[in-house]
């Protein structure tokens, strides 16, 4: 890349002196990456024979020069909108689809008015292969957190609990014993950390059939069916709590919840430097995840 941008710049400028000038190195560098490139390439970018300080573009060479000026210019263009685009403020956090809209997003305003030099934008994704090369400053996710390739550290734990709407509620009888929920409709989430499996084998009752039930991709999505009557979920702590205080769903079987420590991670690659307005937003969310009432209050 040194070398086609110091051919291009000779090329453009005219010559090899105006060309260091502009890269601020001596004009034998650029005279080297000239014949570098002309020796890995394999084929001639000057006109030879022109005199000494003549230099003259083959029809290659001159190709080759426009169109490495022209991409040139375009990652500087690029370079430019991004850097416009990113105040110091900036700060683009990547989380899945349940956890933005369920947590993050409900408690941006009460981040707005504690810091207002902030501006968080949020990048919905479920995967973690690409983080080195993702926007994001940082990652949250669910899980074990001990994903190759990036250093993961804890942000809050969760509970799982049945939940259901008061209208479903009422209509089953209002349930309260652990027993009744073999006769209710189960509303699966797919994801295996939030499986009433786990629910069965901490609680009962043994003859649970989890086979049964209707099933959703995500936990947003259980969570809003069992808002809407269809059925009693197993729901995350963390995601149902503000369902629960507005009397969306309600939680009809006590204090009984299956505990999952260290459910919640912030991530980021290995070796990564998080910036000052990244770090302000992680110490942010910690007050905030230490502030939300516990599974079993």
């Amino acid at each position: 890349m040194n070398a086609l941008r110091a051919f291009a710049l000779a090329v453009e400028k005219g010559g090899v002196r105006a060309a260091a000038r502009e890269l601020d190195v001596s004009h034998s560098a650029v005279s080297r990456h000239v014949a570098e490139l002309e020796q890995w390439l394999g084929v001639a970018l000057l006109e030879r024979g022109h005199g000494p300080r003549a230099f003259v573009p083959t029809p290659q060479g001159e190709r080759l020069a426009r169109t490495t000026l022209s991409a040139l210019g375009d990652i500087n263009r690029a370079a430019d909108a991004v850097r416009e685009q990113r105040s110091r403020g900036a700060v683009t956090v990547s989380t899945t689809p349940s956890f933005a809209a369920r947590w993050l997003l409900p408690r941006l305003p009460a981040l707005q008015k504690a810091h207002p030099r902030l501006e968080v934008s949020v990048l919905v994704d479920q995967r973690l292969d690409d983080l080195q090369n993702s926007a994001s400053d940082f990652a949250i996710r669910m899980g074990a957190g001990t994903w190759p390739g990036v250093t993961a550290e804890p942000l809050m734990d969760d509970a799982l609990y049945p939940v259901m709407s008061p209208a479903y509620w009422n209509n089953a009888g209002r349930p309260r014993e652990l027993a009744d929920l073999r006769r209710l409709r189960l509303l699966h989430d797919r994801d295996p950390r939030a499986s009433w499996q786990l629910w069965r084998d901490e609680f009962g009752p043994p003859e649970l059939d989890v086979r049964k039930g209707t099933r959703f991709t995500s936990s947003d999505l259980v969570l809003r069916a069992a808002a809407q009557g269809l059925g009693v979920a197993l729901a995350q702590h963390r995601l149902a709590l503000d369902d629960l205080e507005a009397g969306t769903l309600i939680r009809p079987f006590g204090s009984h919840a299956v505990a999952l420590a260290a459910a919640y991670w912030i991530v980021t690659p290995h070796g990564a430097v998080m910036r000052d307005a990244a770090k302000t937003l992680v110490s942010w969310l910690r007050r905030q995840a230490g502030r939300q009432a516990g599974a079993n209050a």
